[in-house]
């Protein structure tokens, strides 16, 4: 197809303003959270695995931590299980983590691999029982009850948190120019699987790694105020403020955790994005403006 030589000066504008952030990230790792409808949309998810290609050939190592909720919900209702939520996270009992496991580190998480690769990356699937890279333990969830007066301990059944990243096997892939895919699934030390909500591996994987950047891809524009209008360049002590007002709630919540610890171990900057966007990743890579909500 031939240049639209109307149009030549702006596409020339956005390939010189690339080159100072792709300086920057050069050698760098950057850690994405790929979820939300960048995972359905068969468009988003050609556009989102080319975005990965080219971070990698221009000499940025991403590591890509994914999520697989509306597949796993599918799969659930096709053999008449309904799903419980608690604060974002799902409730998830022994049949249900089988689910998952299936799910997670079988379909999504080849999919995701084979769309890469098929782009000309060299994409290696894991879950976190490989290595094993994701060390896990059961996550005890506390919630004040008014009619108990007291803390009540929820039992969220097999839902982990991390205990420790493996980050030995993670540089091995990234310097082997190699780009890690991974599952949020995290083994404990007798050997139980735990399913462990994905925004908040995504923060620890980025933490272990001293991430350039964690970018978590969402469903909205960012984290927006109770108007409507985008909140960004939020300080650990604003985003307090945030969830004591009820601004930030339910499935938020994770995502906002992961941010704040990633930046609290060491990375330097954390971003919630509109995976709606296309090419949502290179936008906020490379461009002055950037896009979403920024947690520093």
């Amino acid at each position: 197809m031939p240049i639209d030589f109307n149009n030549a000066p702006n596409i020339a504008h956005v390939l010189t303003e690339a080159l100072p952030y792709i300086q920057r990230y050069q050698g760098k790792c950057v850690v994405i959270k790929y979820g939300g409808n960048a995972m359905i949309d068969e468009v988003l998810k050609s556009d989102f695995a080319r975005d990965i290609v080219l971070m990698k050939l221009v000499g940025i190592h991403p590591i890509v931590v994914h999520g697989g909720g509306p597949q796993i919900e599918l799969l659930l209702a096709k053999i008449g299980k309904k799903s419980k939520f608690v604060e974002g996270m799902r409730v998830t009992d022994s049949e249900t983590m089988d689910v998952v496991e299936m799910v997670l580190g079988g379909l999504v998480n080849k999919e995701i691999v084979t769309l890469i690769n098929s782009h000309g990356g060299r994409a290696i699937g894991l879950s976190g029982k490989d290595g094993p890279l994701i060390h896990a333990k059961k996550l005890v969830l506390a919630r004040q009850s008014p009619e108990l007066y007291a803390s009540e301990i929820i039992d969220l059944g097999h839902v982990g948190e991390v205990t420790a990243v493996n980050r030995e096997i993670l540089d091995y892939l990234t310097q082997g120019n190699f780009i890690p895919v991974i599952a949020p699934i995290g083994v404990g030390d007798d050997g139980s699987s735990y399913n462990i909500n994905a925004d908040l591996v995504a923060g620890k994987v980025a933490g272990v790694m001293q991430a350039e950047k964690l970018v978590l891809l969402t469903n909205t524009p960012g984290l927006l105020s109770k108007t409507g209008d985008l909140l960004t360049g939020l300080s650990a002590s604003r985003v307090a403020e945030l969830i004591e007002d009820g601004t930030i709630t339910e499935g938020m919540l994770p995502k906002i955790n992961a941010a704040l610890n990633a930046v609290a171990a060491g990375v330097k900057r954390a971003h919630i994005i509109d995976g709606r966007v296309a090419h949502s990743v290179l936008l906020e890579l490379f461009t002055d403006s950037g896009i979403g909500t920024l947690i520093e």
